[in-house]
């Protein structure tokens, strides 16, 4: 027979679930609309010839544009970091594909962006193998005393993962970043996620701290660990805010968002991963599951950037799928005639009905 207090106990596991899920999908909305307004300050920027955050200028911090875009992003953090405390990062980190979906809307309403049909499948594709990639992906253990948390950031795995993220970003930053950081989106991206994926461990032991201070089970700023993290944390959102400048200076925001999500998201999952050894207990069909979300992001990125400039719609699609005795039917005598002429010409009718007579 259970408790009297496990209904109780059970409403409020209710209620903080609900808390977390309003939280990450104002988080999410939030975030999204930071890329847009940033975008737009970088720009006003490059109109009146200020040295851009790409070139290594940092004008936009005199931009007050820029600034709320920052303002912006910070309540969107602030929520995300909250609702880990309510909770758990399997719920919290896929509702992070929210902000792709924002920013792609807004993109396209206020930067005159264009994101063709490809694009479109590339981000829903995005968004469905990092749900595919989280759903299945370990989960991390409960994590109710700071001293315990303590003990496994110092395991020796987890340390190594630390010190390859630094070694990664310290290569990215310093040598191919001034190199090919402007002919390769990857880069700048690569080095935020990598630096986010250590943010959020961080943020996650700073939420417990207060967590536990605010409720009053332990004082937990009497430790010299929550002051350290939050020296960390802000150096690394510095780090993220001055490399996302220069990604979103230079490349288009639609294709900057969903990259960013996925390769976020993936180095979320595999710090928390090493972090709460929860790993070790995966069903075989979790791991199926993690590499068919692995491919299917592989394919979302390869239709974002290989085909982005591609001129393809879905009148397009269905110009394609219209049958030949339709489209004959469809053009008059002359215009036929001109086809059948050129088509002699060339020695072949195969391509009629392809769309390449979209324009008569």
């Amino acid at each position: 027979m259970s408790s009297p207090r496990q209904p109780i106990d059970d409403l409020y596991r209710q209620q903080d679930f609900y808390i977390g899920l309003s939280l990450a999908v104002s988080s999410s909305l939030f975030i999204g609309s930071s890329f847009i307004i940033k975008k737009v300050g970088l720009i006003r920027l490059s109109r009146v010839s200020s040295m851009r955050a790409s070139a290594g200028g940092f004008g936009y911090l005199r931009d007050w544009v820029w600034w709320a875009g920052l303002i912006c992003m910070g309540i969107g953090e602030a929520a995300n970091f909250a609702a880990y405390a309510f909770a758990p990062a399997s719920l919290v980190t896929p509702l992070g594909a929210l902000s792709v979906i924002v920013t792609a809307v807004l993109a396209t309403k206020f930067l005159k962006e264009r994101l063709n049909l490809l694009g479109k499948l590339g981000c829903f594709l995005c968004i469905i193998g990092s749900t595919i990639i989280v759903i299945h992906s370990p989960k991390e253990g409960e994590v109710d005393d700071l001293n315990l948390l303590l003990d496994k950031l110092q395991d020796p795995t987890f340390i190594s993962y630390v010190l390859v993220v630094l070694a990664v970003a310290l290569v990215l930053g310093c040598c191919y970043g001034p190199r090919y950081g402007h002919k390769h989106v990857i880069v700048y991206i690569l080095l935020c996620s990598a630096v986010g994926s250590l943010t959020v461990m961080s943020c996650k032991a700073l939420g417990l701290a207060l967590r536990d201070t605010l409720s009053g089970k332990s004082n937990d700023f009497g430790m010299w660990l929550p002051y350290f993290l939050i020296v960390v944390t802000v150096i690394f959102i510095g780090i993220q805010v001055n490399y996302l400048n220069k990604a979103l200076d230079i490349f288009n925001t639609s294709i900057v968002t969903p990259i960013y999500y996925v390769i976020f998201t993936t180095l979320v999952i595999t710090a928390s991963a090493i972090l709460f050894k929860e790993w070790g207990r995966m069903k075989a069909e979790d791991i199926i599951g993690d590499l068919c979300g692995f491919f299917v992001v592989i394919v979302a990125v390869i239709l974002l950037n290989a085909f982005r400039d591609v001129d393809i719609s879905l009148n397009d699609v269905k110009g394609i799928m219209r049958p030949k005795r339709e489209l004959l039917q469809s053009h008059k005598g002359e215009r036929y005639e001109d086809f059948l002429v050129e088509s002699e010409h060339n020695g072949s009718q195969k391509h009629y009905g392809t769309g390449d007579y979209r324009d008569i």
